[in-house]
């Protein structure tokens, strides 16, 4: 579920002035948005997933054409606004890319009504839920709240991956899973896809050993409130996925466990790829060591956009070490050498 789509248009050009005419040699559409990438990587897996959220206008319509060509369904509610363009222009003398990014439509009360009623409808043949991202202009902070909620009289499993009031509001209904980024030093969380999983981030010390009890300002501007990941699972939420530069974490009432992969300073590829990567634990019994050591290697063999390279992938999972609070590598091989694929897939 992305409520927040947009279309990346990417442009190369030999060199770029600024101010003056310039031949682009290459142009790139893809669709952008945390929760279309999630779904790319689940339709790679070999699950029936689909995109679903809001798009509208021209935009709008090559956001579903891309997606089609991933052979990932569409269900997005169309509004009256154009959706957002992310414009990067890369210039190939210097090797930078500098990047435009238009704000997102106005959601009007309309809209909204018929998105909830079409998200309704949705969840009456969901197995799971992924709700990933930012949200657009006229949506209040307590709609992924909401949305947990329609899932959960449904009787469907929620992730939730969001920061901010977003998360604050959707974790109050208890989703099955929270993911939220430890940030860096500055206060800040990184851009998933640039510098790793979560951007610059300190490492948090003794947590393999003791856990994490607070993190400092999950995704969001710096000064943001702290997520207490032990209060969310006490709270009702099923377990909190913690994503830093250099580990993933999960909390859960039973347990603490540790992810990193071994080898690697920072943990690098795409965190949307990652999330897709803990539905093993709601739709196929996986235990959280399994689906984190799972999820760590899928996010290291995947790019921004969700494509996977399911042979990284393959030769990734032996890289990673699962500890749970003082005893180390604690996971079971599913599936031997073959990459993973969806228990219902052709």
């Amino acid at each position: 579920m992305t409520l927040n789509a947009s279309l990346r248009v990417q442009y190369e050009a030999p060199r770029v002035d600024w101010g003056a005419q310039n031949r682009v040699t290459r142009v790139r559409y893809r669709a952008g948005g945390r929760g279309l990438a999630v779904a790319r990587v689940l339709r790679t897996l070999g699950h029936d997933v689909v995109a679903a959220g809001l798009a509208g206008g021209a935009t709008g319509g090559l956001i579903a054409t891309d997606l089609a060509r991933s052979g990932v369904t569409t269900g997005f509610t169309t509004i009256s606004g154009e959706s957002r363009r992310i414009l990067e222009v890369a210039d190939a003398e210097r090797g930078h890319t500098t990047i435009l990014n238009e704000p997102p439509p106005y959601i009007t009360t309309e809209e909204l009504g018929r998105f909830a009623a079409d998200y309704r409808r949705l969840m009456t043949e969901a197995a799971a839920v992924v709700l990933s991202g930012s949200l657009p202009v006229g949506l209040p902070p307590e709609i992924y709240g909401s949305l947990a909620t329609y899932a959960a009289e449904a009787g469907v499993p929620t992730i939730i991956d969001a920061g901010g009031e977003a998360l604050r509001y959707g974790a109050a209904r208890r989703p099955a899973v929270v993911v939220t980024r430890l940030p860096g030093p500055d206060g800040v969380a990184g851009r998933a896809g640039q510098a790793g999983l979560a951007g610059p981030a300190e490492p948090i010390g003794a947590a393999g050993a003791a856990g994490v009890t607070r993190l400092a300002g999950a995704a969001g501007a710096a000064g943001e409130r702290g997520v207490d990941a032990r209060a969310l699972v006490a709270g009702g939420v099923g377990a909190v996925v913690i994503v830093s530069d250099h580990d993933v974490q999960v909390v859960t009432a039973a347990q603490e466990w540790r992810g990193i992969l071994d080898g690697h300073p920072s943990l690098p590829g795409s965190r949307d790829a990652l999330v897709a990567g803990l539905i093993p634990v709601l739709l196929e019994g996986w235990s959280w060591p399994d689906t984190l050591r799972h999820a760590i290697a899928l996010g290291a063999a995947a790019d921004s956009a969700g494509e996977v390279d399911l042979d990284a992938y393959n030769m990734l999972l032996s890289e990673v070490v699962v500890d749970q609070a003082g005893r180390p590598r604690v996971f079971h091989d599913h599936g031997g050498s073959a990459p993973y694929r969806a228990a219902n897939s052709p």
